[in-house]
C-alpha cells in the first residue's frame, strides 16, 4: 500500500509541481499573456502531434493485437463520452459543456498508462492495446464537442457548425499525428535516428510546456465559481468509470497488466492537452485547468486505492 502510493505520488506531484510553476511564471510577469498564448499554439500544432506520433508509431501494434481488448476500450471510451454529455446537459452555459465533456472523460492515458503498466509489469504490451482502443477516439471526439461548443460557433447554423466540426477534425494536428504514427506502425516503416531522435526531442517538450501554460493561465478567482461543476468532473473521472466499468472488465476476464491499462484509462486524471486543445477552440478553459489540477491531486490516492482493491481480490 505504501509502495503504491508512493509511486503514485511520484507520478502525479511533479504534474502538479509544474503547474505551480507556471503559475508562478505568471504571477512574477516570467509569462504574460501573449506568451502563454503562444505556448499553447505551439503545444498544440508541434509538440503534442510530435508525441503522439513517436509513442503510436513505436508500438508494435501488429505483434501484440489484442482484438478484445482494443473492442473493449472502445466500447467503454464511447460509453464514458455519452456520460459525461448527459452530464453536462445539467450546466446552463452551453459555451462550457464541451470543457466539461472532455475533462470527464479523457484520461492520461498514453503517458500514466505506460508508466504505470511499466512500473508494475515491465513492459508496455497491454498498455500499448488500450492507447490504441482510446487515444484516437478520445481527440477524434474532443475536437468535435470542442469545436461544437465553441463560444465563436455559437448562433451558427447546423449546417454551418457540421461543416466546421468536420473541418476542425480533418485539420487538426493531433489527429494528423495519430493517424501518421498509427500508419507508420502498421506499416513497419523505419526511422532513421537523426528523424527519430529530432521527434522525439520536439514530443519531449509537450507535456513540461502544456503544463506550465495551464498553470500561467489559471485564474483563482474565475476557478471559485467553477467549483461545483468541477467537482462533479473529478468525481466522474476518478470514482464513477471505475465503480461502473472495472466489474464489467473483471466479469469479461481481464486480469493481471490488462486490468491495470483498463484502471488508468477509467480512473487517472484528465490530460493536460484537453487545456491546450480548450484553449485553441477559443473556450475559456477554467474548468478544464481546475479539473487538471483536481484529478491529478486526487488520482494520487484513487488510483492507490483502486490498485489495493483489486490486489486484495486477486485480479492483478
Amino acid at each position: 500500500m505504501i509502495e503504491n502510493l508512493k509511486f503514485s505520488l511520484n507520478a502525479t506531484m511533479p504534474v502538479v509541481l509544474m503547474m505551480i510553476f507556471g503559475y508562478i511564471c505568471k504571477k512574477t510577469n516570467l509569462l504574460d499573456e501573449h506568451t502563454t498564448s503562444k505556448l499553447n499554439k505551439f503545444t498544440f500544432k508541434a509538440a503534442l502531434p510530435a508525441l503522439l506520433f513517436t509513442d503510436l508509431s513505436n508500438a508494435d501494434f501488429k505483434g501484440v493485437w489484442d482484438g478484445k481488448m482494443v473492442l473493449f476500450c472502445v466500447i467503454v471510451t464511447l460509453l464514458s463520452v455519452g456520460l459525461a454529455i448527459v452530464f453536462s446537459i445539467f450546466h446552463k452555459d452551453k459555451a462550457e459543456r464541451g470543457e466539461i465533456i472532455q475533462a470527464a472523460y479523457r484520461s492520461s492515458a498514453a503517458i500514466l498508462g505506460i508508466a504505470f503498466v511499466k512500473n508494475i509489469y515491465g513492459e508496455i504490451t497491454m498498455a500499448a492495446m488500450m492507447i490504441a482502443g482510446t487515444v484516437p477516439i478520445y481527440n477524434i471526439i474532443a475536437v468535435a464537442v470542442l469545436a461544437a461548443t465553441s463560444p465563436e460557433k455559437q448562433g451558427s447554423s447546423k449546417k454551418k457548425l457540421l461543416i466546421d466540426t468536420v473541418k476542425g477534425v480533418v485539420n487538426n494536428p493531433i489527429i494528423i499525428g495519430i493517424f501518421v504514427g498509427l500508419c507508420w506502425s502498421l506499416l513497419e516503416i523505419p526511422q532513421p535516428v537523426i528523424m527519430s531522435k529530432t521527434i522525439s526531442y520536439l514530443g519531449n517538450m509537450a507535456t513540461p510546456l502544456a503544463l506550465i501554460a495551464l498553470g500561467a493561465s489559471f485564474k483563482v478567482s474565475e476557478a471559485k465559481s467553477k467549483i461545483g461543476v468541477t467537482l462533479g468532473v473529478t468525481f466522474i473521472k476518478l470514482v464513477l468509470f471505475c465503480v461502473i466499468f472495472l466489474p464489467a472488465a473483471i466479469a469479461l476476464g481481464f486480469r493481471d497488466e490488462k486490468l491495470v491499462a483498463i484502471l488508468i484509462m477509467l480512473g487517472s486524471a484528465t490530460t493536460s492537452s484537453c487545456y491546450v486543445m480548450a484553449r485553441n477552440f477559443s473556450h475559456r478553459g477554467t474548468i478544464t485547468a481546475f479539473a487538471v489540477m483536481l484529478t491529478t491531486i486526487g488520482s494520487a490516492f484513487t488510483l492507490t486505492t483502486w490498485l489495493f482493491l483489486l490486489k486484495t481480490f486477486g485480479v492483478i
